[in-house]
């Protein structure tokens, strides 16, 4: 009567993992469900759900994920399947490839930057044919 069952995968999404101000982080964090970063990480991160970057938080790495927020500070490469928030106070430093990319007015943005839609025939890591090299 009850029987509590594990939460699945699709449960987790409505739930956020949470990293406070004045914590940091040395190494990768993988995660499937949402993440908010108040934080300082140095590593890479991947998720299958939203990164949100609050504005006391700094990213020095690799970041994958579905969607990406950024308030704070960011350094190296991010790859978002859907959509790329930079926000007011937002510093991103390096390379994005996004789905597509909201850039509010005042937002420091210095990378190098490809918008590739993501489709089932043509993820998002994936080179295009016309883009390999021989």
């Amino acid at each position: 009567m009850f029987d509590k069952k594990p939460k699945s995968y699709t449960d987790l999404l409505g739930k956020t993992n949470r990293i406070v101000e004045g914590t940091t982080i040395k190494g990768d964090i993988s995660s499937p469900a949402d993440f908010r970063l108040d934080g300082h990480l140095v590593g890479n991160f991947e998720s299958k759900g939203k990164l949100v970057i609050g504005p006391a938080g700094s990213v020095t790495g690799d970041i994958v994920c579905k969607n990406c927020d950024i308030e704070g500070k960011f350094n190296g490469k991010i790859q978002v399947t859907e959509l790329l928030n930079l926000k007011l106070k937002a510093s991103v430093h390096g390379e994005v490839v996004c789905g597509k990319l909201s850039v509010e007015p005042g937002a420091e943005f210095s990378a190098s930057c490809i918008m590739r839609p993501h489709t089932k025939n043509n993820p998002l890591n994936e080179i295009p044919v016309a883009e390999k090299k021989a």
